[in-house]
């Protein structure tokens, strides 16, 4: 794999000590991080575009909390059914979502 053009971060709440417990966690985020690869697999944009899990964030209250990098966009509240339209929206047609965006 090369450079990646977009880059996709999840909280997952992971710890330093490799527990995963917190908001994220329990709010599906390790689920949303695997929704993410199969879409991206499914739309041969995995060469492109990589996933990553991270540790907390520290802004639980809007959490589970997706960035997509180099773009610097953060959204909040981000559930299963907003993956695809991440994806399709942000990812392929570079329009991100309002309704999902932490800072503006």
């Amino acid at each position: 794999m090369g450079k990646p053009v977009k880059h996709i971060f999840v909280c997952s709440s992971s710890r330093i000590n490799g527990q995963q417990k917190g908001y994220c966690h329990s709010n599906d985020a390790v689920n949303l991080v695997e929704m993410f690869m199969e879409e991206l697999m499914e739309r041969d944009l995995s060469g492109d575009v990589m996933v990553t899990n991270t540790g907390c964030l520290a802004i639980c209250e809007k959490g589970p909390v997706v960035i997509v990098y180099p773009d610097n966009i953060w959204y909040g509240s981000v559930s299963e059914g907003d993956v695809e339209e991440i994806i399709e929206q942000h990812i392929e047609e570079d329009k991100p979502i309002e309704r999902l965006q932490i800072y503006k």
